[in-house]
């Protein structure tokens, strides 16, 4: 079977076409007259060409009365407990996953107390930890959501070197309006407004879009312009269900490949995937052992599961992924290449849990994830890489923010990654690896 692929969205030409001819069913673009403002760009040598206030639709006041219920179907962060994207940025693989947290936080502004939700965005680049957010949301009572701030950090090598763009609605400035209630085609809203922290400008471009989502048509999308403080701009698209969809600027994209519960499946996790899962957490095992007999017949069992799995209606981009990979995990072990087998075993079983979001509750993945992080400290101690051992050890830290399980075990799980902890900063790998190995029979 030929794997899908997500269709693009909208070239920049087909949307200059749409635009043009509005029995497409898209009104024109509105033309907003000049602006009176001056919003200073990053480098303070300029003005920014934002719109007049007459085009803004977020120049109102709010009101919160039932702030953490957000029903806003282009916006739907309270509905959405875990989201993944998957896409490329500088030529190299991109993942995104978004969790919405269980907590809330209380955020003053404008003399008023607001609950709001606490979404975690962790980003990872080629693999490793690249940038972290806890953002925070609340929905107005006419259905439009706001942004309170961000508490941002930008990782390398498993450390944090910036938190710039960290905000906080009423300590550095208003909050923002993130998504209109009813967005039309020409209304202008700043989903960041605290010009020298963080500026994100908003015009809509296009609206009642159907794109092809994980599993077939999603009707009622629109685009958006987004105009950041250094003057780039760069293209969005949100559909109903899954809020942001498909963000695209200067060569690098990000789509979205799965949400849950929009994406849920009904039944228990097919047995291919099971297959797949288990036969990768086998080779992990077997490679180290070199036990290549068992290895070859263990991949070929999950080759074949694959090729049943995928004749069905799987996403697209997470296809593609597990389709590459299972192919270089296959020529790893005709290579008798060990440390590479490992590797792509616990690639593969990561994409697989991300197949099995479809049927299982995110806590539970969230867990599996757990163990795959613990997994890959044995790898990159192994290869002695100090850089991605430390990076390891802050990727199961920000899912242990995510883990749902009891005092006792929260304690050792705990007890272990601060010991992990220790061992990584020292630069000891075979402590940080026989911890990492601890954790994973806690969890098994």
């Amino acid at each position: 079977m030929i794997a899908r692929t997500l269709i693009p969205l909208l070239t920049v030409t087909a949307l200059v076409m749409l635009v043009a001819f509005p029995r497409f069913g898209l009104a024109q673009e509105a033309t907003p007259a000049a602006q009176a403002e001056c919003v200073p760009t990053d480098t303070g040598d300029g003005c920014l060409p934002v719109a007049p206030d007459s085009a803004r639709v977020d120049l109102v006041q709010p009101a919160f009365s039932n702030p953490t219920t957000i029903t806003n179907p282009l916006f739907p962060i309270g509905d959405l407990h875990s989201v993944l994207m998957l896409g490329h940025v500088d030529g190299k693989p991109f993942r995104t996953e978004v969790t919405l947290l269980p907590e809330t936080r209380v955020i003053e502004w404008n003399g008023m107390k607001v609950a709001c939700l606490i979404s975690q965005y962790v980003a990872y680049l080629d693999g490793r930890i690249q940038e972290v957010a806890l953002d925070w949301y609340a929905q107005a009572d006419d259905g439009s959501v706001w942004y309170f701030g961000e508490d941002v950090a930008d990782y390398e090598d498993g450390k944090v070197v910036s938190t710039e763009g960290t905000w906080l609605a009423g300590r550095d400035g208003a909050a923002a309006m993130i998504m209109p209630a009813h967005p039309r085609v020409g209304d202008v809203y700043r989903t960041e407004n605290v010009p020298g922290i963080a500026f994100e400008e908003v015009t809509v471009k296009a609206v009642d879009l159907t794109v092809h989502g994980p599993h077939g048509p999603v009707d009622g999308a629109i685009i958006v312009t987004e105009l950041h403080q250094d003057g780039t701009r760069e293209d969005k698209v949100f559909a109903p269900g899954y809020g942001e969809f498909r963000t695209a600027g200067d060569g690098d994209l990000e789509p979205l490949a799965l949400a849950v519960p929009t994406d849920a499946l009904q039944g228990t996790v097919p047995a291919e995937l099971t297959t797949i899962s288990t036969g990768a957490a086998a080779l992990f095992d077997l490679a180290e052992a070199e036990d290549w007999t068992t290895a070859s017949a263990t991949v070929e069992s999950m080759t074949t599961a694959w090729d049943t799995y995928r004749a069905g209606d799987v996403p697209p981009l997470i296809e593609a992924r597990m389709s590459t990979k299972l192919a270089e995990l296959v020529g790893a072990i005709d290579s008798l290449a060990a440390a590479e087998t490992r590797q792509l075993a616990v690639d593969v079983a990561q994409l697989g849990f991300d197949l099995q979001l479809q049927h299982r509750p995110p806590a539970e993945i969230d867990l599996a994830r757990f163990d795959l992080w613990a997994a890959q400290i044995l790898v990159d101690a192994a290869a002695e890489d100090d850089a991605g051992v430390t990076a390891d050890v802050t990727a199961l830290a920000l899912i242990r923010d995510r883990l749902t399980v009891d005092a006792s075990m929260a304690k050792q799980i705990d007890a272990l990654l601060s010991d992990l902890r220790t061992a990584a900063d020292g630069g000891d790998l075979s402590a940080a690896a026989d911890a990492a190995t601890r954790l994973r029979d806690l969890i098994a």
